[in-house]
């Protein structure tokens, strides 16, 4: 298992000047750090590269939709658009020596149309990952489509969703990132929804309930953790929280309040407490 830390605690916008966020996580012991990458020609790809090497620290990044690069969108020229988009985030990211590309990247974040997703909608967003796969195979980049929970996105809620998606996707590099706190939501048991998700598991993210210090809620780790276990799950375990200061993120996952006394103990606290439990 490695432990890794979504530099979003931080910053929404990683740039050269947060490089010395790589040393605080090495400090504290995890394995890799996980970066949002919105804008590829921005992503400082050779610098991260090298910052990672020389500390030996993994990367995999986060991914999203948006209504200008929307895979489910019925206009040709913009499912072409946004097919050269995530194309140049996967270029970016391999040239940063990361591994995974993770997230919701099916549909545009919190966008409802006011019904439930159609066989449409279904039938293009699989063709397009269809699509971007041979880029996946250049680059070696592993994609882990997230399902949200519902107050997120209508398209993808549950896990059995999503391995039905990446099934008809029917590429080894497509798979699953499971979250505990979409889950918590969605799901009737959680360690359940990680056993469902177990064939194509690719990334987890390791959340508290309300996205605080994983170990201070309710979310069953525990089970967790036994559910790993048993589908024999070895990848990135990664706490993903977000800033109250970051405006643009926090208004996105709907954080009103400091979920920590700040984000360096969420960081400290939150892995001390997956490598104690986890075993």
């Amino acid at each position: 298992m490695r432990f890794g830390i979504n530099t979003m605690l931080w910053t929404a916008n990683f740039t050269v000047a947060d490089l010395p966020i790589l040393d605080k996580a090495k400090g504290w012991g995890y394995d890799g750090v996980e970066i949002l990458l919105i804008d590829p020609q921005a992503f400082p790809s050779a610098a991260l590269y090298q910052a990672c090497m020389s500390k030996g620290l993994g990367l995999t990044a986060v991914g999203i939709a948006s209504l200008e690069n929307n895979p489910l969108n019925p206009d040709p020229g913009v499912r072409r658009h946004t097919l050269d988009y995530f194309r140049a985030c996967i270029k970016a990211l391999a040239e940063a020596g990361g591994e995974i590309l993770a997230g919701p990247m099916y549909a545009p974040l919190g966008h409802f149309t006011g019904v439930r997703r159609t066989a449409d909608e279904w039938k293009r967003s699989v063709e397009f990952f269809q699509e971007l796969a041979p880029t996946l195979d250049a680059h070696r980049i592993t994609l882990a489509l997230e399902p949200l929970n519902r107050f997120e996105t209508y398209f993808l809620n549950t896990a059995a969703d999503a391995l039905a998606f990446c099934q008809e996707i029917n590429h080894p590099r497509v798979g699953i990132l499971f979250d505990t706190f979409h889950s918590n939501i969605e799901e009737k048991s959680i360690p359940d929804g990680y056993r469902t998700a177990g064939p194509l598991l690719k990334h987890v993210h390791a959340c508290e309930n309300d996205r605080g210090t994983p170990g201070t809620g309710h979310v069953d780790w525990t089970g967790v953790f036994q559910a790993l276990h048993d589908v024999n799950y070895d990848g990135w375990l990664t706490i993903e929280s977000f800033g109250s200061a970051l405006k643009e993120i926090s208004a996105a996952a709907r954080i009103w309040r400091d979920l920590e006394k700040d984000m360096d103990t969420l960081a400290a606290d939150g892995i001390r407490f997956l490598k104690s439990s986890f075993n």
